[in-house]
C-alpha cells in the first residue's frame, strides 16, 4: 500500500459515504454470472463514476448457508481484481475477508481497508496485519458463521449485546496496537439475526453511532426486505434506498450498497433538504 487514500477521520456528521459492493464470487446474487477481472473492474469503475467513495471487494460469499472458501481460491479471486482496479483508479478499496493472509495480499496489491465479518476472530492474525499496514478495520458482529448463522439466532437485548460485542472487539484491537481512529463498527444486519432482531437494531442504530466509532450499515437488497415486503432480490431497490436514508438519519457513516448511483442521489437529496 502506498499513499493514504482513505481516512476514517473523514467520516464526519452529515452525508455518509457510499461503499459499492464488488463481489468476486461465481454465485453472487448481485451480478448472477461468473465474470472476469476486466468485467469486474469495469463494474467498479462505473460505481466510482456514480459516486462511490469505497469499493468493497469480496471473494467469499457470506450469505446464509454459504460454505468456506479455501485460502488459495480466495486469493485467486480477489488479488488480481484489486491489482487491476488500483491501476485504473485511486478510489479507496476495502477487502471483505476474514483471512489475514488474504488481507495482507490485498493490502500489498493496493487495497486500503480491512472489512472483517469476524471482527478479528478469523484465520490468522488479522490485528497484526492491520497494525503493519496502518489499515482501517471494519469490525462486524455475527452470531455463528454464514453456514449456520440463521438457524436459530437468540438474543436477550440485541442492541445492547451487539454493541457490547463490538466495543469489546474494539478494545481488543486497540490492545493489539490498532489505532482507535482506524476502527469502524458494523452491527451486521442479517448476520445471525431474525427480522425482528434486524428491526430492533435499526431502531437503535443511533446508539451504535453514539459509541464513538463510525458505523457502517449494510442492508442493501437483504432478506429482511424480502421478509417485510415479499420481494425477490431484484425488486428491492426502493426499500434499500429508504433504509439507506433512514440509516443516514440515525448516524450511519458508511452505506454499503449494490446500487451506488441511486443511493448517492438519495442521500444527496436528504442533505439538500436539511436546514
Amino acid at each position: 500500500m502506498s499513499e493514504q487514500r482513505f481516512s476514517v477521520s473523514s467520516l464526519v456528521a452529515g452525508r455518509p459515504v457510499v461503499m459499492g459492493i464488488l463481489n468476486c464470487t461465481p454465485d453472487s446474487f448481485s451480478d448472477g454470472a461468473k465474470l472476469g477481472v476486466s468485467e469486474r473492474v469495469a463494474i467498479a469503475l462505473e460505481m466510482v463514476e456514480n459516486g462511490a467513495t469505497i469499493i468493497d471487494v469480496g471473494g467469499e460469499s457470506t450469505r446464509p448457508g454459504a460454505e468456506f472458501v479455501s485460502l488459495a481460491e480466495e486469493l485467486e479471486r480477489v488479488v488480481p481484481v484489486v491489482e487491476a482496479l488500483r491501476r485504473e483508479s485511486n478510489v479507496a478499496i476495502s477487502l471483505d475477508t476474514n483471512k489475514a493472509a488474504v488481507a495482507e495480499a490485498g493490502l500489498e496489491a493496493g487495497a486500503d481497508i480491512i472489512n472483517d465479518i469476524t471482527a478479528l476472530r478469523g484465520t490468522g492474525d488479522m490485528a497484526a496485519v492491520a497494525v503493519k499496514y496502518k489499515a482501517p478495520v471494519i469490525l462486524m458482529h455475527m452470531q455463528g458463521m454464514p453456514r449456520d448463522m440463521q438457524k436459530d439466532p437468540q438474543y436477550g437485548d440485541v442492541v445492547s449485546e451487539v454493541l457490547g460485542f463490538l466495543c469489546e472487539r474494539a478494545e481488543y484491537a486497540e490492545s493489539r496496537g490498532v489505532f482507535r481512529g482506524n476502527i469502524i463498527f458494523d452491527p451486521g444486519f442479517g448476520f445471525g439475526k431474525t427480522f425482528n432482531h434486524n428491526r430492533e437494531m435499526f431502531a437503535g442504530l443511533q446508539k451504535f453511532a453514539d459509541a464513538g466509532y463510525p458505523v457502517l450499515v449494510g442492508v442493501s437488497r437483504k432478506s429482511m426486505i424480502g421478509q417485510a415486503l415479499g420481494l425477490e432480490v431484484d425488486q428491492r431497490l426502493e426499500a434499500s434506498l429508504s433504509m439507506a436514508v433512514l440509516a443516514a438519519e440515525r448516524g450511519a457513516a458508511i452505506l454499503r450498497v449494490h446500487d451506488v448511483l441511486e443511493t448517492v442521489r438519495a442521500v444527496k437529496m436528504r442533505e439538500a433538504l436539511l436546514c
